[in-house]
């Protein structure tokens, strides 16, 4: 074997754990292999299947493609697979070079498996969390079915989602890293959103830290600041900060590629009144969620007992009168994590969803309101593990609106 250059690497334990996991699904969906092919879309949440069957990735541009026999060994494909991947890590010996054919590369060790009257799960083929229209590329789905006409290709994307909805404690404690990592960035951005600062370096500052930290790239990462945003755009300005100015973001950071994510809402000097009064009912709504964030919940219940949790606390009077309370909450883990609600997505499938013990999530509910004519959002999260007896953040910020000095 290769010497092992010094990157974070999970335990040959849990890589065994995931395999068993895995293989134990498979055959109770009568799958003699799964196929995950590679994309390295939306910062690499497409390509999370393929690292957490194999643990070969890491890196932008970390095409890699896996190929899980029910028995026998697991084979990633790479490109430059030689030189790059026996290095980094220990669970997967069989490294195939692709030369950027990675279905052609793929069918040579499906052909192997002699998987011609075989059913075989493709990661990819149908939807995932985010991906309504599956994330495999055409090239590849041709060479597969054209080399085995026989064969019963399936959708393996639900049979994967289910087995990583449940966090190991190697991998809470990965997530937990992760975390620690954002508060970094969390740090960085609150002390540069100076007033005359440019936005942009303010950004720049926060993923800096994160990057020092010990964060792989890329990451998601959504910002926007100005004097009352309620939505944020996928990278920041070039303006200077103004006293008064609200920045609002979805921090991400990757350690071992696993993706914890806070929401910080940050104020130039001085906060906003209307947003003073939002992050009380936001903070209580936040906490009464925690409590009831337990196993054998569904995600459409926890809906509806947020939507009645935040009815209590909505004053009757004030520039809060009269807010909504709306839930957004996803998986976290290795990428594209699910279940997920959130105001604009409610698919029976996630909502029906049950919650269990040792599932990770974002949790992020908002208190809007319209005051004066104006729209305000107030949005605060970090990320949650659920335990029999609710849920644990874990991070360590406080739970309020951040202000510079």
């Amino acid at each position: 074997m290769a010497e092992l250059h010094p990157y974070p690497r999970f335990s040959l334990a849990e890589r065994d754990r995931r395999w068993a996991a895995v293989r134990a699904a498979m055959r109770e969906a009568g799958m003699d292999v799964i196929v995950v092919p590679n994309n390295t879309g939306h910062s690499t949440d497409f390509q999370a299947n393929a690292r957490y069957l194999s643990h070969v990735g890491g890196g932008g541009d970390a095409d890699i493609a896996v190929v899980f026999p029910l028995e026998g060994e697991v084979t990633a494909v790479a490109t430059s697979a030689a030189p790059r991947w026996p290095c980094v890590q220990d669970w997967t010996t069989d490294v195939r070079e692709a030369r950027r054919a990675y279905g052609r590369a793929t069918v040579e060790r499906l052909k192997e498996l002699k998987v011609d009257d075989a059913r075989i799960g493709i990661s990819g083929l149908g939807a995932g969390t985010r991906t309504p229209e599956g994330t495999i590329l055409h090239g590849f789905w041709v060479a597969m079915r054209e080399t085995f006409p026989r064969a019963e290709f399936v959708d393996a994307t639900p049979l994967l989602d289910q087995v990583r909805f449940i966090k190991s404690a190697e991998e809470v404690e990965v997530l937990r890293k992760s975390t620690e990592i954002i508060e970094e960035g969390v740090k960085a951005k609150i002390a540069h959103a100076t007033v005359g600062a440019v936005d942009w370096e303010v950004w720049t500052a926060a993923m800096c830290a994160m990057m020092k930290a010990g964060s792989e790239i890329p990451v998601h990462q959504h910002w926007l600041s100005g004097k009352n945003p309620i939505r944020t755009l996928t990278r920041p300005m070039f303006r200077k900060l103004e006293r008064g100015d609200l920045i609002i973001d979805e921090l991400e950071a990757s350690w071992i590629g696993y993706r914890s994510q806070i929401v910080q809402p940050v104020f130039v000097e001085v906060a906003d009144p209307v947003h003073m009064e939002l992050i009380k009912i936001q903070r209580d709504v936040f906490n009464s969620v925690m409590e009831i964030l337990k196993p054998g919940i569904t995600v459409r219940e926890l809906t509806e007992a947020t939507e009645a949790t935040g009815d209590k606390s909505i004053p009757k009077t004030g520039p809060a009168a009269g807010a909504e309370i709306k839930l957004t909450m996803h998986g976290r883990g290795a990428g594209d994590d699910g279940p997920i609600v959130t105001s604009s997505s409610r698919n029976p499938r996630d909502l029906e969803a049950e919650i269990r013990e040792s599932m990770v999530f974002i949790l992020k509910p908002s208190a809007e309101v319209e005051y004066k004519g104006e729209k305000y959002i107030c949005t605060w999260g970090d990320t949650v593990v659920v335990t029999g007896s609710g849920a644990e953040r874990l991070g360590t910020l406080p739970h309020d609106l951040a202000v510079s000095a």
